[in-house]
């Protein structure tokens, strides 16, 4: 997606059980990896796109017993 000129890589994650962690939690170093050379092939072929800033952000959902929690977390890899 576009946020003004920047391009921002989505991750979607849903958990109905938290029994091996939340939605966030399951974005681990691994995934992060992998959605990371995703971006870069993406950027890549769609060269047109290559010279915007970049972003990677995270909307971690949890399913509650008053029903589902979404969390959109920005510049999610940041430390």
């Amino acid at each position: 997606m576009l946020d003004g000129d920047t391009v921002v890589f989505v991750e979607v994650r849903y958990r109905r059980h938290a029994a091996w962690g939340g939605a966030l939690e399951s974005v681990d170093l691994r995934k992060q990896q992998k959605l990371i050379k995703a971006a870069q092939l993406f950027l890549l072929k769609e060269s047109r796109w290559a010279k915007h800033p970049c972003r990677f952000d995270v909307v971690a959902i949890d399913s509650t017993e008053s029903g589902t929690k979404p969390s959109w977390i920005r510049n999610a890899f940041d430390s």
